[in-house]
């Protein structure tokens, strides 16, 4: 990489060589210019006006929405315009929808008449929704056609498709019959009819589905593109894989984000200004920090009790970091089994079954080993008096309790806002571990204050 920068470098530095440099640019790997345009983003623009018009094209469209923005504002009309009119729709709706409107006016207007149409028709779908990445490039066909027919509409049209992988059967009213793959229509005889290789094992989309449901629906059934219709089953359009595989990724980012306790970020990291980056986190802060002051209150409530067994003082961090890290864990995991599709709404008793049994099976091992850590001091030292049997009981009893409430909590919260309609992703382990702080304590204090009642206290 380093040399390849040199020499670009080298020949930006040359005057009158234009050529030379579009020469070398044209015979890289998009992925490689694109790391140029990492590493010289003064140049980016430069690059993309000097590469072949369909080389351009496929570096822009694989950039970053900042990068993309950047280079956009420096190209002559000439560039914009060509590089408007060939990208792909999906990759041009996803463009579109990150600018602002007045932009997207702007370059609109370098459209034809007939993809201006297009364009604003796909920019009326819901942000995250499947409409917004479909792409109305693709073949379709009639079932009373035979398969030489066939061919000679894939010769004429394929070109321009998204992809032939997959030709569509319509009706008249371009609803959607059945979908064929090309292999087939390739290995049987010129004048076979597609309906007689219609199976009926449709698979569809629905543009207004949530582009996380379409995911899903990949990954279940292996497939390279997917129809999308209307509620009328009319076909508008299809989604390809490469865009499944780019969504499934930002959508991995976004929960990962969101999983430890902050909004998620619209730009990689570093493009991020600080005050971004500062307005993303503080939120949450404010809302863990509030969280957080409870247990100032659930202390305060049972400061008679600590002051009579100062000793319980010692063992908070250990209880409620215990219960904040099984709460965490099993939101964790159940957010993944929803984003997978391995869990849903109505697994919930399952979930909360399991979890039950596992929380205690995980706090009484706990349980176990804290009050063992009591016996053992107990040998080589007095610092937990005469009645450190009582001591012990209550550290591992409390620690069952915390650890299969985080569980059950942590469990049970992705569910509960799924149901409510809010982000699973949004009970995340920080505001779990702050839920099961705060009830840890009111469960270690009580379990206490029922066994060293008379004694201690």
């Amino acid at each position: 990489m380093e040399e390849m920068v040199d020499q670009v470098a080298e020949l930006l530095e040359q005057e009158n060589n234009e050529e030379a440099l579009r020469e070398y640019l044209n015979n890289l790997n998009i992925s490689d210019v694109e790391e140029l345009i990492d590493e010289l983003p003064e140049h980016g623009p430069r690059f993309i006006e000097t590469l072949s018009l369909n080389r351009a094209v496929n570096v822009f469209r694989i950039l970053d929405f900042p990068k993309q923005e950047r280079i956009i504002k420096k190209l002559s009309g000439e560039r914009v315009t060509g590089i408007i009119n060939e990208l792909p729709p999906d990759d041009r709706t996803a463009f579109f929808s990150e600018l602002h409107g007045d932009a997207v006016a702007k370059l609109i207007l370098h459209l034809p008449p007939a993809e201006r149409k297009e364009a604003l028709s796909l920019l009326g779908y819901e942000e995250d929704s499947v409409g917004r990445m479909m792409t109305p490039d693709y073949i379709a066909v009639k079932k009373e056609w035979d398969v030489s027919r066939v061919l000679s509409h894939i010769r004429r049209f394929g070109k321009n498709s998204e992809t032939i992988d997959v030709i569509y059967v319509v009706d008249n009213n371009r609803v959607l019959l059945d979908d064929i793959r090309i292999r087939e229509i390739l290995l049987v005889k010129p004048e076979t009819k597609i309906s007689d290789l219609m199976d009926g094992r449709l698979i569809s989309l629905n543009a207004n589905d949530p582009q996380e449901d379409a995911i899903n629906i990949f990954r279940m059934n292996n497939r390279v593109a997917l129809p999308v219709v209307d509620s009328e089953n009319i076909l508008l359009g299809i989604v390809t894989v490469d865009d499944i595989l780019w969504i499934a990724n930002e959508e991995y980012t976004e929960d990962i984000q969101k999983i430890g306790g902050t909004e998620a970020l619209d730009e990689p990291y570093l493009d991020v200004s600080l005050l971004t980056l500062v307005k993303k986190r503080v939120g949450w802060l404010i809302i863990l920090f509030l969280g957080e002051m409870l247990t100032a209150t659930a202390m305060g409530y049972f400061e008679h009790a600590i002051e009579k067994a100062v000793v319980l003082a010692l063992f908070i961090p250990l209880i409620i970091s215990s219960g904040g890290n099984s709460g965490s864990q099993a939101s964790t995991l159940i957010i993944q089994a929803m984003a997978l599709g391995e869990v849903t709404l109505s697994d919930w008793w399952r979930v909360m079954r399991r979890e039950l049994l596992a929380g205690f099976m995980l706090g009484l091992t706990l349980g176990v080993i804290g009050f063992m850590r009591i016996y053992v001091w107990t040998l080589f030292s007095n610092i937990y008096g005469p009645h450190w049997f009582l001591v012990g009981l209550t550290v591992g009893i409390a620690l069952i309790g915390v650890v299969l409430w985080g569980s059950l909590s942590g469990s049970m919260l992705p569910l509960l806002l799924k149901k409510l309609g809010a982000d699973p992703a949004t009970s995340s382990a920080p505001f779990v571990a702050t839920l099961v702080d705060v009830t840890g304590l009111v469960i270690y204090f009580s379990v206490a204050v029922m066994l060293m009642k008379g004694t201690m206290m």
